[in-house]
């Protein structure tokens, strides 16, 4: 999947936590502007540099923990 080359996880940046790429921008702070209500327009022109693809794969990258961390605590039959 392509999104995935966008998130990164790097020790030395932003203490390992996931950033979209080439960027200083964590995944958590994505999911923090949505959560206040942000469109991603809005992301956007808060922060130029993004692209939305960088947005879109910040918030899937986001639901794909979501639903193998789910996976794990529930047994499904």
């Amino acid at each position: 999947m392509e999104e995935k080359k966008l998130i990164k996880c790097d020790p030395e940046v932003m203490m390992g936590k996931p950033v979209i790429d080439d960027t200083r921008i964590t995944v958590e702070r994505i999911l923090e502007l949505v959560a206040a209500g942000q469109s991603v327009g809005q992301i956007l022109e808060a922060y130029p540099h993004l692209t939305r693809d960088g947005v879109v794969s910040a918030v899937n990258f986001a639901i794909e923990l979501v639903q193998n961390d789910w996976k794990k605590q529930v047994s499904v039959p």
